[in-house]
C-alpha cells in the first residue's frame, strides 16, 4: 500500500524503462519537450541519473557547454580526464563536468584557493530566477588561482567558461534531487496506476504543459477507460469507477462536471428566441396566454433584447383634441409599441372616453 513518497518502491526497472522512452506526459519536471528530447539520449537508469536529467536541461549548463561533453563521456565517446585527484573528488559524480552550484563552489575552494567566504560570494553572483548573474567578476582570480596550483591555462579558462554558464542560472544539487524525487514518484504512479494518475492530473487543472484533452488521450493510449461527463453519474471532480471488465485490474475514470465548459442545446435554431418574445409580451391572467418566464439560454449567451430606435426630440408632444378622444384615432404623442409589434398587443388607450370600448364604439 502506497501512502507517501517514502513508501514508493525504489529503483523500479519498469518506471525507468518508461522514462527512457520519454513517455512522460504529465510527469513533474520531465514533461517538457526539451526534457523529453534529452531522456532518450541520457537514458536514466538510477535515481542520480534522474537528478542529472533535471539539472542539465537548464540555461546555465546549456550556455556553459556542459551538455554535449557530459553526453559524450556518458556514452564512452570521450575520455574523462582529471588533472588532479582533488578535482576528481569534486567532479567525479558528473564525469568531470560541473553541473551544480555546489560543485562550482568546491572547484573555487579546492582548485583556485578561494576562501569559504569568497566561494559564497561566487555562489551569490550566480543567476536566480529574478536576477542575472555576475560570475565574470571572478574571472581573473579563478584563473590565476588555478594556474598557480599547477593547472594549465587552457584548462583553467575552460573551467571558468563552464562556471560562467551559471550566470544564466544553474541548479543546486539539493534542489535537483528534490525535484527528481517528485519526478520519480510521478513516473512510478503513471507507470503502475495510470488511472489514478489521470484522475489526479485532471482534478489539479489548470497546470503543466498539457490540456485535459491531451491527458485523457494519453490515458486511453495506456489502456485506461475514460468515461464522459454524465449529470447522473459525475461529481464535480473526476472520480474512479468500477471498470467494465473486472479482469482488467484498473478503474475507469469518470470525468467530473468541472470538465464541461458548456451544456448542449436543442438543434432547432431560433426556438428559444420565439419563446422568449412570446413570454416577454404575454399578459398575466389573459386566456390563452402564459405568464412571463425566463427563456432557456446557453452558457455564456445573453438573453435577446428588443432594441428600439431613439425617439426624436422635437419638443413637447401635443395633447390629443376632444374629437380624437371619441373617434379612437392614434394619439399625437409617440408610443414605442404603437403598430410596431409583430405580436398582438392588448388594447390600452388611457385617452379614450370613460364609456368607450376597445372597438372604439360608444356603449351609450
Amino acid at each position: 500500500m502506497i501512502h507517501d513518497l517514502a513508501s514508493v518502491p525504489h529503483e523500479d526497472a519498469a518506471t525507468y524503462a518508461m522514462i527512457r522512452r520519454a513517455d512522460t506526459v504529465g510527469v513533474f519536471q520531465i514533461e517538457s519537450r526539451a526534457q523529453m528530447t534529452m531522456l532518450p539520449r541520457l537514458k536514466p537508469k538510477t535515481f542520480y541519473d534522474l537528478v542529472i536529467e533535471v539539472a542539465i536541461v537548464r540555461p546555465g549548463p546549456i550556455q556553459g557547454d556542459m551538455v554535449h561533453p557530459y553526453l559524450r563521456r556518458r556514452e564512452g565517446r570521450e575520455t574523462v580526464d582529471y588533472p588532479t585527484e582533488e578535482l576528481k573528488a569534486v567532479l567525479g559524480k558528473t564525469l568531470g563536468v560541473p553541473l551544480f552550484q555546489e560543485q562550482a563552489m568546491q572547484v573555487a575552494i579546492t582548485c583556485a584557493g578561494f576562501s569559504p567566504a569568497e566561494a559564497d560570494q561566487l555562489r551569490r553572483s550566480m543567476a536566480t530566477f529574478k536576477n542575472f548573474g555576475t560570475v565574470s567578476a571572478f574571472r581573473d582570480k579563478l584563473i590565476e588561482g588555478m594556474v598557480a596550483r599547477g593547472y594549465e591555462q587552457a584548462f583553467a579558462e575552460r573551467t571558468f567558461r563552464q562556471l560562467e554558464g551559471f550566470g544564466s542560472y544553474g541548479f543546486p544539487e539539493s534542489h535537483a534531487a528534490s525535484f527528481a524525487l517528485i519526478a520519480y514518484a510521478s513516473s512510478w504512479m503513471k507507470c503502475h496506476h495510470p488511472d489514478v494518475f489521470c484522475a489526479a492530473l485532471l482534478n489539479a487543472q489548470p497546470m503543466g504543459f498539457y490540456a485535459p484533452a491531451q491527458i485523457v488521450r494519453d490515458a486511453r493510449e495506456h489502456g485506461v477507460e475514460v468515461r464522459p461527463v454524465d449529470v447522473n453519474a459525475s461529481r464535480w471532480d473526476t472520480t474512479l469507477e468500477p471498470p467494465s471488465d473486472p479482469r482488467g485490474g484498473r478503474h475507469a475514470v469518470r470525468l467530473g462536471l468541472r470538465m464541461a465548459k458548456a451544456w448542449p442545446t436543442p438543434r432547432r435554431r431560433g426556438w428559444w428566441r420565439r419563446d422568449a418574445l412570446a413570454a416577454t409580451w404575454a399578459t398575466p391572467g389573459r386566456q390563452g396566454r402564459t405568464t412571463p418566464t425566463s427563456p432557456p439560454r446557453r452558457s455564456g449567451q445573453r438573453l435577446p433584447v428588443r432594441r428600439q430606435e431613439p425617439e426624436k426630440k422635437t419638443g413637447l408632444p401635443k395633447r390629443p383634441s376632444p374629437a380624437s378622444r371619441t373617434s379612437g384615432a392614434a394619439p399625437a404623442f409617440p408610443s414605442p409599441h404603437w403598430k410596431s409589434s409583430p405580436l398582438p398587443m392588448p388594447s390600452c388607450r388611457p385617452w379614450a372616453s370613460p364609456g368607450a370600448t376597445r372597438s372604439g364604439r360608444s356603449s351609450r
